[in-house]
């Protein structure tokens, strides 16, 4: 008998993960007011690109020795790309068109991926190709993740070669330092400062709007600059100059991803009037502004942010604008956090320690290996690079291939599974995908001087997350096979004589396959000839929606027999749940459906989990380098003890080899 709460399960479940409420419930979004909500948005969603103006103007001007001019053209026609870029990427891709299309809610390229798995293609292969950009996409996140917080701190403790040039030899230490502190603090989540990024970054653009604004209106014919016919020009009369300030004009709109990305945090209305309300004119006001300013003193290329300001302002500024970058560079670390967690939840890598920092809070969680390792990655470009003008060499790259990537599956599911017509396919691919692909192809030009380290890192998650994939798709089977079918294993139980010898106490064993007998399970009735009194097989599943209520998530199963004190049970998670299983026991425990489980003394349950030693054998399906790989990658997993909230102390693991 099987007795389902709610709805069932649906079918092609992704791997388990971590998400949402230590306690294991399904966490609930608490909704406050629209202006908490907008307020919010402006302290994590804006912090990326709200800060490009400190770096985006000065790299065009400044980047290859000077190329682009500051002829009132080549000023007019950069800043006319600048506007038109953030118009057409963030304005009009992304908050009109890409916020409206979500996962459950949860918005981001892995959103985007997990909703092209459950499409339907005419050819298997267009979907296997859209899921693999799907997760390369994912991949260049990381390496945006390493460049965002260097560049973007470095950029504002530079400030001080302008407010103080004799501190300026202390650039690198006070950025090593302000990073340090900024790394550190991760385990603790961001509800330490959470309050105070919302007020801060609604200063921070009311200052750069402003300071832009006084400037234009002293020479309002900067505003010409809105017109595109400028930027047109400047491309028809600049030819390769105006390709490659392309490279460094895609900078102001560094962080796009971000709008997307935490759109399950706030909703598609707080992002939406944040962005046109605030963000968006103080951006467009401050670009202006340092257009004009280096149409009035083109020496202040060197620096026309900072230069801006009165000089007596640039000392504060430079304190504020570390403060933003900080910002800035919390929310990359976040989504990179985000990231690896969905990438676990989907099965491209595998279990991992990530921790909940707030109860209150879905989605704010720490992964100590990723801090840790973007820790050293930063450190690393700073101190190696040693300016911000030489990491934007390197930055550009992963930022236009992900813009490609995200419009590509945000295309096919609006044909697939929103029914556009053909047409406005066409014409969304035109319009987008023409301008971003300019941008991409221009960034490669930064290939040999810096890009290169981007792609690099791309390229090795890709490769570790599609090896650990398809590794698990071949030891699986394997794996099977030696468990043997479940039923028929709980018929063999029952059928034994004399009966198997059965104990005190409740066994609970993990197995990721409902439909087969946990190795551990069948070790203790052939090796050890006993059973405990009370035994659940429970499988924990997570589904492609971010949340599974309470009512809907336990499916019991009595396995053909109801009086034998062996049950199975199927513990339902969304992707933004936590998988804690002792939390889930005592939902189950209290549902008066829950058969011969009802009841169940959760403190007083042993937990029973299978280790898996992997055999390398000469069989065919990967190649030998990457078989090594699985197997490192497998044994550097986190425990499954720690990943399903388990009690150390009641645990027993029993191991068994599986080939592969």
């Amino acid at each position: 008998m099987r007795i389902e709460l709610a709805k069932s399960a649906p079918e092609n479940p992704t791997a388990t993960g971590p998400g949402g409420a230590p306690d294991g419930s399904s966490p609930r979004r608490l909704r406050p007011g629209t202006a908490a909500l907008t307020l919010g948005a402006l302290g994590v969603v804006f912090g990326d690109i709200g800060t490009s103006p400190l770096y985006a103007i000065q790299t065009v001007f400044t980047a290859d020795n000077g190329a682009v001019g500051t002829t009132p053209d080549q000023v007019y026609g950069v800043i006319s790309l600048v506007f038109w870029a953030i118009t057409l990427i963030v304005s009009v891709k992304y908050v009109t068109f890409i916020l409206r299309t979500d996962n459950g809610g949860e918005g981001g390229i892995m959103a985007l991926t997990a909703l092209v798995q459950k499409l339907s293609f005419k050819s298997a292969r267009s979907k296997m190709i859209l899921v693999a950009l799907g997760i390369f996409g994912a991949s260049l996140f990381y390496g945006d993740g390493m460049i965002t917080p260097a560049i973007s701190v470095l950029s504002a403790v530079e400030g001080l070669k302008v407010s103080a040039p004799g501190l300026s030899e202390f650039v690198i230490p006070v950025t090593i330092a302000v990073l340090v502190l900024l790394f550190a603090l991760q385990r603790y989540g961001t509800n330490l400062v959470g309050n105070l990024f919302g007020p801060i970054m609604t200063v921070w653009f009311l200052i750069i709007g402003g300071t832009g604004a006084v400037e234009v209106a002293s020479h309002p014919a900067i505003f010409k600059a809105l017109s595109p016919v400028y930027g047109v020009q400047f491309i028809v009369n600049h030819g390769m100059i105006a390709f490659v300030a392309l490279a460094s004009v895609v900078l102001a709109v560094t962080g796009a991803e971000a709008l997307y990305a935490d759109m399950g945090h706030f909703g598609r209305a707080p992002i939406h009037r944040a962005w046109f309300f605030l963000v968006f004119p103080a951006l467009t006001l401050n670009y202006l502004g340092q257009g004009s300013l280096i149409l009035r003193a083109p020496s202040a290329i060197s620096n026309p942010f900072f230069l801006l300001m009165p000089g007596w302002a640039q000392f504060p500024m430079v304190i504020l604008a570390t403060v933003a970058t900080v910002i800035a560079s919390q929310a990359v670390i976040s989504g990179a956090f985000s990231v690896t967690r969905q990438a676990v939840q989907l099965g491209v890598l595998p279990h991992l320690t990530i921790k909940h920092t707030s109860e209150h809070e879905v989605g704010q969680v720490y992964a100590p290996m990723i801090n840790w390792g973007l820790f050293g990655a930063v450190v690393a470009l700073v101190v190696g690079f040693g300016s911000s003008a030489a990491l934007a060499s390197a930055y550009g790259v992963a930022v236009t291939a992900t813009f490609v990537l995200n419009t590509v599956l945000f295309l096919a599911v609006a044909r697939v599974m929103m029914g556009k017509p053909r047409w406005m396919i066409v014409l969304g691919a035109v319009v987008f995908l023409t301008s971003e692909i300019a941008f991409f192809a221009a960034n490669l030009t930064k290939v040999v001087h810096g890009g290169w380290l981007p792609l690099l890192v791309a390229f090795s998650v890709f490769t570790i997350l599609i090896t650990w994939q398809r590794g698990r798709r071949i030891v699986t089977p394997n794996r099977t096979a030696l468990e043997g079918p479940l039923r028929a294993f709980v018929d063999e139980v029952d059928a034994m004589d004399p009966p198997v010898h059965r104990v005190d106490g409740t066994a609970v064993f993990l197995n990721a396959n409902p439909e087969t007998t946990p190795l551990a399970l069948r070790a203790n009735v052939e090796h050890n000839h006993t059973l405990h009194k009370n035994v659940v097989i429970l499988s924990a599943v997570v589904e492609r929606v971010p949340h599974i209520p309470e009512a809907e998530r336990c499916v019991f199963d009595d396995l053909g027999h109801s009086d034998d004190g062996i049950t199975h049970l199927t513990v339902r998670f969304g992707f933004m749940d936590e998988p804690n299983i002792p939390a889930a026991l005592r939902l189950a425990a209290q549902h008066p459906d829950a058969g011969q489980i009802h009841g169940l003394q959760v403190d007083e349950v042993s937990y029973f989990l299978s280790r898996m030693t992997i055999i390398r054998t000469d069989a065919p399906g990967m190649r030998r380098w990457r078989k090594r790989l699985f197997m490192t990658i497998a044994n550097n997993a986190s425990s499954p003890v720690t990943y399903f909230g388990l009690p150390s102390g009641r645990c027993v693991i029993m191991g068994a080899q599986v080939s592969m």
